[in-house]
């Protein structure tokens, strides 16, 4: 495929984003491998760490699928409290010669194919990955779920959107949910923010991943910006942070479609480059 740009007359936008690395099975981070392609320099930074709780009540809730109709995860960290349920408690071998099967022939929701990628590591089949936010996968669930007296078990975090219970709640679909994370913030992100920006500049762009990284992060970046903060290009990740940049009184100069590096690499090159065709691509 050709590149997006003459070679030699590309110029790498620095782009950064406040999220941690997820390596796939190439070893890198997908973010960094998808906008490095669109000739963008991507560097990721964390803004949040997690803290697990209410383990051992979730750990004893998975141990009953006959109690729920299916699972619900719309965020990696739910998958993760799962996984640390089953090491914790001893729960592996029990989980694979018992349990993973009796919640395969349940429906497991998800958000996103970050999720989806997680939920399928642990033996779980998928449904809805192709829905972008809660609000969507809410649609495609209420277009699924029969009537029925078993609710859907949904493991969240403290600050999970209201969307998706609401809108199972007016279409009368059982739902229990169990707080299982809690975001804070990351106790290097001061650090790591000023490193970047003394050695790197005034990034073209900076993607916020959900609202308490915005929380987190942005005042960090108007401190460091100064008078070239007006200068950024803010992008979000989905409409949910989107939302609370505008509460926010940021500007958003793009929001990605669905959660994927696809979308959010489209997204910028269109905010970035918008004489660049979309698709276009360096290799």
């Amino acid at each position: 495929m050709a590149p997006a740009f003459p070679e030699g007359l590309l110029v790498k936008m620095k782009v950064l984003l406040l999220k941690d690395a997820k390596a796939d099975d190439s070893g890198q981070d997908p973010y960094i491998q998808e906008l490095g392609s669109c000739g963008f320099e991507a560097t990721l930074i964390p803004v949040l760490s997690f803290e697990f709780l209410s383990l051992q009540s979730f750990s004893e809730k998975l141990s009953c699928p006959e109690v729920y109709g299916g699972l619900i995860f719309t965020s990696p960290r739910a998958v993760e409290a799962m996984e640390l349920c089953l090491e914790r408690d001893h729960k592996v071998e029990v989980w694979e010669k018992s349990l993973k099967e009796k919640w395969r022939v349940k429906p497991a929701y998800v958000v996103g194919q970050a999720t989806a990628s997680l939920v399928r590591r642990i033996g779980l089949a998928t449904e809805g990955e192709e829905c972008g936010n809660g609000e969507k996968l809410a649609e495609y669930i209420c277009s699924r779920e029969k009537l029925t007296t078993l609710p859907l078990l949904f493991p969240c975090g403290t600050l999970k959107g209201e969307a998706l219970p609401r809108m199972l709640r007016q279409k009368g679909v059982p739902l229990e949910s169990i707080t299982v994370y809690q975001k804070v913030q990351h106790p290097g992100i001061q650090d790591s923010l000023k490193s970047y920006f003394s050695s790197q500049g005034i990034p073209a762009s900076v993607t916020f991943f959900s609202p308490s990284g915005l929380t987190h992060g942005l005042g960090y970046i108007q401190e460091l910006s100064g008078d070239s903060f007006d200068q950024i290009k803010f992008a979000a990740i989905g409409p949910t942070t989107a939302r609370a940049m505008v509460s926010a009184g940021i500007p958003v100069s793009c929001t990605a479609e669905r959660p994927c590096p696809h979308d959010l690499a489209a997204g910028l090159q269109k905010a970035l480059r918008p004489e660049s065709p979309s698709h276009s691509r360096v290799v």
